[in-house]
């Protein structure tokens, strides 16, 4: 069984499953706080694979950053899958969408609006950190 198999099989429950040679990670925050904090931390995702409830493009740019080889997407983007594309990552998902949208449904993510204009990677990390920085901030004031 492949690695991206492998993380497929074990996403259930999960937001998130990363596998590499047999080893596995999950978590279960929401959003892209999984990704923001296995990169916070230092934690070497080279050459794993990925399997995630929803890959929008700031995943995706996550994904980049972190060296993740295979990504699947029980819901994908189209902007997340032209970003992995465009990065020689090989992507599938069950069900493709025009966009992420926000989790009141009101429109669209605001991390994917975070990232929207951006293509580096490193810069789209750094955005994304600023975005959660903001909403903290504004949760806590």
């Amino acid at each position: 069984m492949t690695d991206i198999e492998k993380a497929k099989q074990n996403l259930a429950g999960h937001s998130i499953c990363l596998c590499r040679d047999g080893q596995i990670l999950t978590d279960d925050g929401k959003g892209i706080s999984p990704m923001m904090n296995f990169i916070a931390k230092g934690k070497d995702l080279n050459g794993f694979s990925a399997a995630d409830l929803i890959v929008g493009k700031a995943a995706a740019m996550l994904f980049v950053k972190a060296g993740i080889v295979c990504v699947h997407g029980k819901v994908m983007s189209e902007a997340a899958k032209t970003y992995l594309e465009a990065h020689k990552i090989p992507c599938s998902f069950d069900v493709l969408t025009e966009k992420i949208i926000n989790r009141q449904g009101t429109g669209i993510c605001p991390m994917e609006a975070a990232v929207e204009t951006i293509n580096d990677a490193e810069s789209g990390y750094e955005a994304l950190k600023q975005k959660l920085s903001s909403f903290f901030n504004a949760k806590n004031s």
